[in-house]
């Protein structure tokens, strides 16, 4: 038997727009926000991979005390857990009402038939498993120019970060459905070279239509090596969705990348860089520290009933199925990839 919702907590209707309206205001005046917080993000991932979004909200006499987005993931490889936020590396409790909207998750999670819950950032709730060691985040300030950008890089990255400069290469910045299906082709290759399986294109399109969103592309010769989709709110440059072909490690076109992304944040007011998240121990990891960010732990919070879910491609268990997978040829594992990762979340 499950739990009635606790004393001012619902689930709002995401299909309501005034409701929407009333929680991204809620969102963008608290501190600790991200963008996997809007309701937007929840109904991009709902429409794109086709996982269902909950939202509840912790309403005290009209005024918002807290807000938590769930996708409830279901997935014959991978099992059911409702995901705080699906797709997403942030987007737990936000707000005060910790213990409430747990607890009320925890009661969607019985209701629904899915035996874990996840909660990844926001404050751990009393009693729930916690994990502050497997996940690293990258966040600091951008540099007032070009020239003190390059001066906030350490030595050895800069030195990369000009070789970069040195080469012919293309930047171009928009959303539209062309530059968004060439960036979905950068990005295939990256993932399947590294042995995971791609989303769906309709997730990244679904994203850069209802949020704030924007691709920028590095070309060279008229192709495109590296590209990246990032997200805005509340003056942060979130890079989210990036990567490159095997031609843009000697041409150094991430490097570019993320360095011209430094300038294109600025450019629309942006102060800070947050480069999310990456598993501790990584070349990820050693990248984005490398570019001068200093490591920070990235609080997540499970509870359930039995085993919890991996879906980590670092666990060795899947170590077969990552080696398999980069040896497939890319029309094959973009095919395959979708219906695979759309259960991922």
């Amino acid at each position: 038997m499950t739990a009635p919702m606790p004393v001012g907590v619902r689930e709002v209707d995401l299909r309501d727009p005034a409701e929407c309206a009333w929680i991204t205001a809620f969102v963008e005046a608290s501190d600790g926000a991200t963008p996997f917080h809007l309701p937007a993000w929840s109904l991009a991932v709902q429409d794109g991979c086709g996982q269902r979004a909950h939202y509840l909200v912790s309403d005290s006499g009209g005024t918002i005390d807290g807000v938590l987005p769930l996708t409830e993931m279901r997935s014959r490889l991978f099992g059911r857990a409702l995901v705080s936020a699906g797709f997403g590396v942030d987007g737990g409790v936000l707000g005060d009402a910790v213990e409430a909207l747990s607890a009320a998750a925890w009661n969607l999670a019985l209701r629904t038939g899915c035996p874990s819950v996840e909660l990844r950032g926001g404050p751990a709730p009393r009693g729930w498993n916690s994990d502050d060691t497997s996940y690293l985040g990258f966040i600091r300030d951008l540099a007032a120019d070009d020239d003190a950008e390059l001066l906030a890089i350490p030595r050895k990255q800069r030195a990369e970060v000009r070789r970069a400069l040195g080469f012919d290469l293309e930047i171009v910045i928009g959303n539209d459905r062309s530059m968004l299906a060439e960036h979905y082709r950068v990005y295939a290759e990256s993932v399947r070279n590294l042995g995971t399986p791609v989303f769906p294109a309709k997730l990244f399109r679904s994203v850069a239509r209802v949020m704030d969103a924007d691709v920028l592309t590095v070309r060279h010769k008229g192709r495109a090596v590296a590209s990246v989709l990032s997200l805005y709110l509340n003056g942060t440059v979130y890079p989210y969705w990036g990567g490159g072909t095997e031609a843009a490690r000697g041409l150094r076109a991430n490097d570019r990348m993320y360095f011209a992304l430094m300038a294109h944040a600025r450019a629309r007011g942006c102060t800070r860089f947050d480069f999310g998240r990456s598993k501790t121990g990584t070349g990820a990891a050693a990248f984005k520290k490398n570019w001068g960010f200093t490591p920070e732990p990235r609080l997540y919070a499970k509870r359930g009933n039995g085993p919890a879910r991996e879906v980590n491609p670092l666990n060795p268990k899947y170590a077969l199925m990552v080696r398999t997978w980069k040896k497939l040829p890319l029309w094959a594992a973009n095919a395959a990839g979708p219906w695979i990762s759309r259960g991922l979340g």
